[in-house]
Formats: structure tokens, sequence, C-alpha cells
């Protein structure tokens, strides 16, 4: 079972800042989900939860708008935030050191309600980037890494174009083509109706 929440806020870095839509993705099932990108709106997060057990609330970077409802929506679930470590400067700037986190492993798996989500660590958008992987639905949730139409942004500061390619070319193009991509903001896709455009890419970025 997966489900969708769409968040509204902003998104704030190196001084500027936008109006953004966010997803906000719960997988797993009538008993128990996992939280990935809790986005502006803690309470509505709770309601799409309902009763079922929060396993985690995972984060795939942490940019303000993908963890500025994670400390309130742990509080109100009492599940734990994880989030890999290498996005520590960015989740001190929204939290400092008053929020611990779970740090998230490279090839992590996170269980709910029979589905089992790895960790694919994928640098680029941010340092710590990571998107989950659940093989037995055929479904990727690439966070900022992969939307329809290309990578993730990577004009600011923590990020890198290069290695963002690097990362969907090595970790994302290798999944199989029916995959189900989810992304964090905007339509979802399949990683064979991006994967035939790296090259596009490519030449775009550079």
């Amino acid at each position: 079972m997966i489900d969708k929440v769409v968040t509204s806020g902003t998104f704030s870095l190196d001084g500027g800042t936008w109006d953004v839509d966010n997803n906000v993705w719960l997988a797993g099932d009538a008993r128990e989900v996992v939280v990935i990108d809790a986005a502006h709106d803690a309470k509505a997060i709770a309601q799409r939860v309902g009763g079922r057990e929060v396993k985690a609330i995972v984060c795939t970077h942490a940019h303000n708008d993908h963890i500025n409802a994670a400390a309130e929506l742990a509080e109100l679930t009492g599940a734990p935030i994880r989030l890999h470590p290498a996005d520590e400067v960015l989740w001190s700037q929204v939290y400092g050191d008053s929020v611990p986190y779970v740090p998230l492993a490279d090839g992590e798996k996170i269980e709910a309600g029979g589905i089992s989500l790895e960790v694919l660590h994928t640098p680029g958008h941010a340092p710590g980037a990571v998107c989950l992987y659940a093989p037995e639905v055929c479904v990727l949730f690439s966070g900022d890494t992969l939307f329809k139409g290309g990578p993730g942004a990577t004009g600011r500061s923590y990020s890198s174009f290069d290695t963002i390619i690097d990362s969907i070319r090595g970790r994302l193009l290798e999944l199989p083509a029916e995959t189900v991509v989810h992304t964090g903001h905007g339509e979802s896709t399949s990683i064979g109706a991006e994967a035939p455009h790296l090259e596009e890419w490519i030449k775009r970025g550079h």
C-alpha cells in the first residue's frame, strides 16, 4: 500500500526562498507505515497515517522543505527520524543539534507492512541524498534525485551536477525499466521513461 499527501510551504537556501509543493509518501499496510519526507504539515501527514504505527520517518535529504515537519511528526507518532549523516550540515541549518536522528546507511533495509525499502545513497542534489527502492512492488522513492524529465537541481550549496549524474547512472538506471519512480515534487515517472535521456541531461547540464 502506497499513499501520498501533498503539502505546501517554502524551500529556503543560500538566502533565497521559494514556494513549493512536496510529495509526502507513505509505504506500508493497514497496520504500519514508513513516512518518506515529512514536509511542511505534520498534522496533515498524521491525519493520513490515521491509527497506523509509523515505523520510521525517513528523510531523502535535509533540505528544509523535506524535513521541516519531521520533529513535530516524530513527537506526534513516537517514530524515529532517519537521515544520512552526510546531510548533517543541512539538517543543522534547520534544527541545530536539538533534534536527534538515527543515521541511515547505504544498503540498509527499512521494513513496514510487508514492504522492504532498500536505502541507496545517491549524492548530488545534497551530500546525503538517498533513494528508497522497494523491489517487491517495483517502486523507487527518489526524493529530489530524479524527476520526470531529469535530475534534481544542483545549482545551490552542497550540490554537484557531476555527482548526481554519477548517482543516477550508477544506482538508479541499473534498476528494472518498469520501476515506478515516486518523486519528491511533481508527477511520478519510471526508470524506463528517464533512462534514454541521460546524455541529453549531461549536455544540458554542462
